[in-house]
């Protein structure tokens, strides 16, 4: 499960699962502040027991510093496929009383899909309001939950396969299986 959360502020972009969004504020952050991308880092990290981005993405460290947070979420991809994971799939919510969002969930989950090499039907991206309560609600931030679900070859094949595959079994194998 991953959350993430940021203020809106004026003079930055807002920009949601890699999709800038016309909007009067954009999120405050050190990268781009993608919520959505973030809660879904953070999902698939948790998942696979590799902590979350603030381990891997330092906001003190100042190459993230204005970063598309896709290319964070590549090196996610990567992270996953180095120790033998596979994405079965991922469902997230972008809580925001404003903009809607329907209009750009499609390329969101297209942007993710992408990013993370896996095909389209294993992602799941939708919106909700908070009907004008908490600090969503009241257009001061937007937040995002993201859930997950991984397996590993380990868990798929018997040794033998496994092994023929050129797995050991440790869970540090380079080698993606598809």
């Amino acid at each position: 499960m991953g959350y993430d959360v940021h203020r809106l502020t004026e003079g930055r972009k807002l920009i949601l699962g890699g999709v800038e969004i016309p909007y009067e504020k954009g999120l405050l952050g050190h990268s781009d502040a993608d919520v959505l991308l973030h809660a879904v880092m953070d999902a698939l990290l948790g998942a696979a027991a590799l902590g979350d981005i603030g381990k891997h993405f330092p906001d003190t460290d100042e190459q993230y510093k204005g970063i598309s947070s896709i290319k964070l979420l590549e090196r996610v991809g990567e992270l996953l496929e180095e120790n033998c994971f596979l994405i079965e799939n991922i469902d997230a919510t972008i809580i925001a009383q404003a903009p809607k969002m329907r209009p750009y969930i499609d390329t969101m989950q297209k942007n993710i899909a992408e990013a993370l090499g896996i095909e389209l039907s294993q992602i799941n991206v939708k919106a909700t309001t908070e009907e004008g309560l908490g600090f969503t609600g009241n257009k001061e931030g937007i937040s995002s939950q993201a859930v997950c679900m991984l397996t590993s070859p380990a868990e798929l094949y018997d040794r033998n396969v496994a092994e023929e595959q050129g797995c050991d079994g440790c869970g540090g194998c380079p080698k993606r299986f598809s």
